[in-house]
């Protein structure tokens, strides 16, 4: 068995657009590596000299133009990249929604459910923020997941004033979902897309460049997060599953899904009681007969993050300031990068947790006002 030395490696410089991508290909390798190095150069192959006559010129390079030419086809999400995408944060317009709602994602038993099920319907919570993460072996994302659930438990969620609920999708085979919550202790549901199409329509993109280390990786080293996705790939050997652990270039992202009117009022209750149920059969008999049963509320990304190298998620402090939830989730040791974790906001948009904060401290009024009474 063979493994690559490293994942990839950044870019020199970031330039002003989108970077370049690179015409090579990465190493196969029967198990993944994680990402391994900080620092790397770049070579310009945009041109290559000759001699003719004792005279030098120069030639453009056709497979550095070919990739330009790519990468100016789509300046969003070119296909590859090395180094730090300058990818924007952008909310995804209703148009692109609704290509996608029906776009298919797969749970830890294989079964297959539309991407709007997740977010949208009789039985969702009003708010959903979806996380994308890498590949299954990604202990950069592992270790983000462990923080995330240190920091937001679904008992947090319950206590919001508006129904919030989270969700997590990787780009790796169905069948490591079971052992990714295990490695991990995820409260919240993963989902696969093996196809990486909902990252591709939603403007994620593809790199191996490491970036800055985020607070949320606690410390952890390289090397620490290298072993980790070795020792996990090797688990896979006799499963034939050591292979599909996803798209190692392919970067995520965070999605806040809230409703289109940005309505605190008819909330959706879940989990479903049984007169729901009932409710729901008759619908469907009325649907039958032509007859029009109650409206899905639409809903929109009202904030989003995507990711611009390999370790980009966002931090704690700004998740928990876009649900509406109190303090900043847990507590890093890295006081340098905890210190700036905490000032700096990654993502774009506005959600409803102002309003949240409001209907919050209008009920703290209404209660010591009742109990003074």
């Amino acid at each position: 068995m063979t493994f690559s030395a490293q994942e990839g490696t950044m870019a020199s410089e970031a330039k002003a657009q989108i970077p370049l991508a690179t015409a090579d290909k990465p190493p196969v390798a029967e198990v993944p590596i994680a990402d391994t190095t900080e620092k790397s150069t770049t070579t310009d192959n945009s041109t290559s000299a000759t001699k003719d006559n004792g005279l030098a010129t120069t030639e453009p390079n056709t497979n550095a133009a070919a990739i330009a030419s790519q990468a100016d086809d789509n300046p969003i999400n070119p296909p590859d990249f090395q180094g730090e995408v300058q990818t924007n944060n952008d909310l995804p317009t209703i148009e692109t929604l609704r290509k996608i709602e029906s776009y298919t994602v797969l749970d830890r038993d294989g079964k297959s459910h539309p991407f709007k099920s997740l977010y949208a319907g009789h039985n969702s919570p009003r708010r959903v923020l979806i996380i994308f993460i890498r590949h299954f072996f990604c202990g950069n994302c592992q270790e983000y997941l462990r923080t995330l659930s240190a920091s937001v438990t679904p008992d947090a969620l319950l206590q919001l004033p508006v129904s919030t609920f989270i969700a997590v999708i990787g780009c790796g085979a169905p069948e490591l979902i079971n052992s990714y919550i295990q490695e991990t202790g995820c409260p919240f549901p993963v989902y696969a897309d093996p196809t990486c199409r909902l990252y591709g329509e939603l403007g994620m993109v593809r790199t191996l460049a490491m970036g800055s280390r985020p607070a949320y990786l606690q410390g952890k080293s390289v090397a620490h997060t290298v072993i980790s996705g070795v020792v996990q790939g090797l688990k896979q050997v006799k499963s034939g599953l050591v292979m599909k652990m996803g798209d190692q270039r392919q970067v995520g992202g965070e999605f806040l899904f809230e409703p289109a009117g940005l309505t605190l009022d008819t909330p959706v209750a879940t989990p479903r009681s049984e007169d729901d149920k009932k409710l729901e059969s008759a619908i469907e008999d009325a649907k039958s007969v032509g007859q029009e049963g109650p409206k899905i509320e639409e809903k929109r990304v009202t904030w989003c993050h995507r990711m611009r190298t390999t370790r980009d998620h966002c931090e704690m402090p700004e998740l928990m300031e876009v649900l509406g939830l109190d303090g900043n989730g847990a507590v890093i040791k890295d006081k340098k990068r905890w210190a700036k974790a905490l000032k700096t906001r990654k993502g774009t948009g506005l959600s409803m947790a102002s309003q949240m904060s409001r209907i919050s401290i209008d009920a703290a009024t209404h209660t010591n006002a009742s109990a003074k009474a």
